[in-house]
């Protein structure tokens, strides 16, 4: 039974949306690490925002992301409703798999790269996990321009408690998830970036939506 009680508080922790007033404080936070950060209060606004962020004829690449898939992203993306180049579609389309890989490897110097973090702490560093590195690969320095997207549920205190919601919370739903549509055995941490600092002015873009996102 307190098995089962701490699991509960932890999912609990984890997929509240916090306060207002926390959301503007972590937003300042990370405003201050040098990201440019645009509060909105639904999926809807998210997805308008994306669209007035990117111009016309930019080449556009986005990680895997529930977050991007509940925003309407992935679809717009792919319904060609934009004017913007693909990418991720161009490397589906592509039969050879090691050719393939290599024009995975090269979307991460996109125009624009798009995907999310699955934590962020008050004092405004930005956490995201992968098993391969093929989603954060981009946003340290290979992308034009990253875009991310995140449900104000993934703030929590602090960098270390940011980093344990990945191991504890992120990671178990992740593996449940890769199990039901891959049939591999689970996920793991992998890679992890850690955003600090972005010294490149209007370069990083956060999209923090002021309802529950992704996990």
């Amino acid at each position: 039974m307190s098995r089962r009680k701490d699991i509960m508080n932890i999912y609990m922790n984890y997929e509240t949306v916090p306060p207002k007033k926390i959301i503007e404080k972590t937003a300042q936070a990370i405003r201050e690490r040098g990201v440019e950060v645009f509060v909105v209060s639904n999926k809807k606004a998210a997805l308008e925002k994306i669209k007035s962020l990117i111009s016309k004829n930019q080449t556009v690449m986005n990680g895997s992301s529930t977050t991007l898939d509940e925003i309407g992203f992935t679809e717009y993306l792919k319904s060609g409703s934009h004017k913007w180049q693909n990418l991720h579609e161009s490397i589906m389309k592509e039969p050879d798999q090691q050719k393939g890989l290599l024009m995975r490897r090269q979307a991460l110097l996109a125009d624009y790269f798009l995907g999310s973090v699955n934590a962020i702490a008050q004092t405004g560093e930005l956490v995201a996990a992968d098993a391969s590195g093929s989603r954060v690969g981009a946003y340290p320095f290979a992308a034009g321009h990253v875009v991310l997207v995140a449900g104000a549920q993934k703030v929590v205190p602090t960098l270390a408690k940011a980093i344990k919601r990945v191991r504890d919370y992120v990671l178990p739903l992740e593996s449940e998830r890769v199990k039901k549509a891959y049939g591999m055995p689970g996920s793991m941490v992998g890679k992890m970036f850690i955003l600090e600092k972005e010294m490149f002015p209007k370069r990083t873009y956060l999209v923090l939506v002021e309802e529950k996102l992704g996990y």
